[in-house]
């Protein structure tokens, strides 16, 4: 088998359309490799991309998509030999066949990789540090898990020697990266379908940390107890990042802003300060809401002052960020109402997501249409979903969105829903047809309004909706 990307001319990729797979065909077009791709009808953010960057690839899997002449098949990990035809036949070619988390491997071995992990945070962070090492003038490469809107998709093909990535705990492809450095921003137990209990979670954090060389870093958030644990598994320098004294990068100040009933997307404003050590670096500003913002922020300036970036540039590059899709994303309005959409699917995430909202819109009413990801999940976590929406004044909640490896599971909304109304009677609702749901909202919305899509599956289709967004 081919140890490096570069021996690889002519690929062919089985699910292509999944955000990272997008992702890597970019990398590997701009590198000169001609690459086609295999994937469902269903339409994707990562269709225009791929379409911009005119990579052929059909809408169904079948044997002879597989070109007479590649020399290699790659595919997400989403497909197995037994369920996937394309991947059975690449077996028997006796080319490379290559998983996902194995060509990213490959990949992080030729680049400075600078890794973001953690079961929370890491889109945010990720494309915060890939556009500010970009504003510093490093020309990163990195592969992003959303869309960033300045980028016309989710990577960067850059000539730098720095690789950017958002490295996901799941299936543990932590296991195949080699990374110079990490940001570990959270250990919250997730992924029960792959996961059995927080031990088994917490292993591929630490065995991650314990293969940064010994001159890399680890910028970790010590603000948790399960980060700063998995933390002493690191034996390369390591810097700490919080809100909580010890920190060695602590915010010391915060000052949300409070946006009452302006709607304006390019308002939104915090400001914090932070001190490293004994020394205060002063103010910086974020277009992004939410204490958990301003955190990332500071995991993304301790790591660019390790790599001697300039700091005035750290601080125009923050200034500038406006975020990604799909996390606090402002989608429109109507009536007056403001609509947003969010990523949040896990309850610390929603806790957090909706605490921000309510920093935001101290005076209006917050309601929220979820929409639950994988019955594993929501089973496992269902007392603390329950618990994750105390900030909502009002609660709508679809069918679960199972996941490609699950058609049922032992747990419903409306299960969800009588436990939210427990602790507070009549603050949710379940609403498993999607148009009666519309229409509840068209029919009762209001200027005073706050809706918010949230959850990783297609509930951001309600919220264009509303705003009339095509």
């Amino acid at each position: 088998m081919a140890e490096r990307l570069s021996h690889f001319k002519r690929v062919h990729m089985i699910g292509i359309k999944g955000a990272g797979m997008t992702a890597l065909a970019e990398l590997l077009t701009a590198r000169g490799v001609n690459v086609t791709g295999s994937d469902v009808a269903e339409v994707f953010f990562t269709d225009s991309i791929l379409k911009r960057l005119k990579i052929p690839y059909t809408e169904q899997f079948a044997p002879e998509n597989i070109p007479a002449d590649v020399d290699a098949v790659m595919y997400s990990t989403a497909y197995t030999r037994e369920k996937n035809q394309e991947l059975d036949l690449a077996y028997g070619r006796g080319v490379p066949v290559l998983s996902y988390p194995e060509v990213l491997g490959m990949l992080t071995r030729e680049k400075m990789t600078l890794a973001v992990c953690g079961t929370h945070g890491k889109t945010t962070i990720s494309a915060l540090l890939a556009e500010t090492l970009k504003y510093s003038g490093s020309d990163p490469s990195a592969i992003i898990g959303s869309h960033i809107v300045s980028w016309q998709g989710n990577a960067l093909a850059g000539s730098g020697e720095y690789l950017v990535l958002e490295a996901d705990e799941y299936q543990n492809k932590l296991a195949s990266y080699a990374p110079f450095a990490v940001i570990l921003t959270s250990v919250d137990w997730d992924h029960p379908d792959f996961f059995p209990d927080t031990e088994s979670y917490e292993r591929v954090f630490r065995d991650f940390v314990a293969r940064i060389p010994r001159h890399g870093v680890l910028i970790y958030c010590s603000d948790s107890a399960n980060v700063s644990r998995v933390a002493e598994s690191a034996l390369c320098q390591k810097i700490s990042y919080g809100t909580l004294p010890g920190a060695s990068f602590q915010i010391d100040g915060y000052t949300p802003h409070s946006m009452g009933f302006v709607g304006e997307k390019n308002t939104l404003r915090q400001h914090f300060t932070v001190r490293h050590n004994e020394e205060d670096l002063g103010v910086f500003q974020l277009q992004l809401a939410g204490i958990h913002n301003a955190l990332n922020a500071t995991a993304v300036l301790a790591l660019c002052l390790f790599l001697k970036q300039d700091i005035g540039r750290i601080r125009m590059a923050f200034e500038k960020f406006s975020g990604t899709e799909r996390r606090f994303e402002y989608i429109g309005e109507r009536y007056g109402a403001l609509i947003y959409d969010d990523y949040a699917h896990h309850p610390e995430e929603i806790r957090v997501t909706l605490s921000a909202f309510r920093d935001l819109y101290p005076e209006r009413r917050l309601r929220v249409i979820f929409h639950p990801h994988t019955f594993t999940r929501t089973k496992a976590f269902l007392t603390d979903f329950a618990q994750s929406f105390d900030t909502a004044d009002e609660v709508m909640l679809l069918d679960i969105y199972g996941s490609a490896r699950e058609a049922q599971g032992g747990v419903t909304s409306a299960e969800l829903v009588g436990l939210i109304n427990r602790f507070i009677p009549g603050k949710a609702r379940y609403m498993p047809d999607r148009e009666e749901c519309i229409s509840e909202i068209e029919k009762t919305i209001g200027h005073q309004d706050v809706i918010i899509t949230m959850g990783a599956g297609n509930v951001w289709e309600i919220a264009h909706r509303l705003a009339k967004v095509t």
